[in-house]
């Protein structure tokens, strides 16, 4: 496969993780745009492997990881709002996975980053851990501790929902 087919192929799928990760749209769309300028650049020896799509997600999220880590500047991200009628009001479904989604871009990028590959991008241990580079097990530990983490942090945001009567 050349890498004009692959990108063709994948980009929309990279964006999507990316976007997933990063928590910023356009965040996203630089960084698919970074890690496919430098596959464009080690092709022939990335296509050479058994999967290249693993390493190519394996190189958005090292760098995903590495944005974070020297992150020099503060920029704060702020979701778009488009106002577009609907037939049925769906304000409940999204404010409750707006407010899931806020618990997940709350934990480490680590635990966040196994949450991402495996409930969004539907990938299992060994292929997160293949992409991280780490031990199915270490996948487990961080996928346990994030879905403890979340779990404690629902409750609590429950519990203060029922204090305040639910109110903002």
């Amino acid at each position: 496969m050349t890498f004009e087919e692959y990108a063709f192929a994948r980009t929309s799928a990279l964006v999507r993780l990316a976007r997933l990760l990063t928590g910023d749209e356009h965040r996203a769309e630089d960084l698919v745009q970074d890690v496919l300028a430098r596959a464009y650049a080690r092709w022939a020896r990335i296509s050479r492997t058994d999967r290249p799509d693993a390493y190519v997600r394996r190189m958005l999220v090292n760098a995903h990881h590495s944005w974070w880590r020297r992150r020099s500047s503060q920029e704060i991200s702020v979701a778009d709002v488009h106002d577009r009628p609907g037939a049925t009001d769906e304000a409940a479904g999204v404010a409750e996975r707006d407010a899931l989604w806020r618990l997940v871009c709350g934990l480490p990028a680590r635990q966040r980053t196994v949450i991402v590959l495996r409930y969004y991008e539907d990938l299992d241990d060994a292929s997160i851990a293949e992409i991280m580079d780490c031990s199915t097990g270490t996948v487990r530990t961080h996928a346990m501790r994030a879905l403890a983490a979340l779990r404690k942090r629902q409750e609590a945001s429950a519990s203060a929902s029922a204090r305040t009567g639910g109110e903002f």
